[in-house]
């Protein structure tokens, strides 16, 4: 009950929050391979929201979305900082599995520093 309601509280920071981070462009070139890192898994529901609270790092070093996911189960709303931590808020929108990886790089660059990586599973 704790998790899901600190989970809830982040959710609700981060979509109250009216400061948005900028993301990858385009022409940022793709990150290459993932050291290993944390894999946290999500059962949800389609409609729900789902948020990803990755911690800041100095120097630099931002988190960047690493590989391609299925964007007809989730798609990204808002992203804000939010305390010591940049939160990603994600919708969910049917039934599926999609796997979010994200890569810590100094800038744009491909290599990639840390990772987290979140299974999300939606009914």
């Amino acid at each position: 009950m704790r998790h899901r309601l600190a989970a809830l509280l982040a959710v609700a920071v981060a979509a109250a929050a009216s400061a948005t981070l900028g993301t990858a462009n385009a022409t940022a070139p793709p990150v290459g391979p993932l050291p290993p890192g944390p894999t946290t898994t999500v059962v949800t529901r389609a409609g729900e929201l789902v948020a990803v609270a990755l911690p800041h790092r100095p120097g630099g070093r931002a988190w960047r979305i690493a590989r391609a996911f299925d964007a007809s189960i989730l798609h990204e709303v808002s992203e804000a900082d939010v305390g010591p931590n940049v939160v990603l808020v994600f919708k969910t929108t049917r039934a599926g599995k999609a796997r979010l990886a994200f890569a810590l790089t100094r800038g744009e660059t491909a290599k990639a520093l840390e990772s987290r990586t979140f299974d999300v599973r939606v009914r």
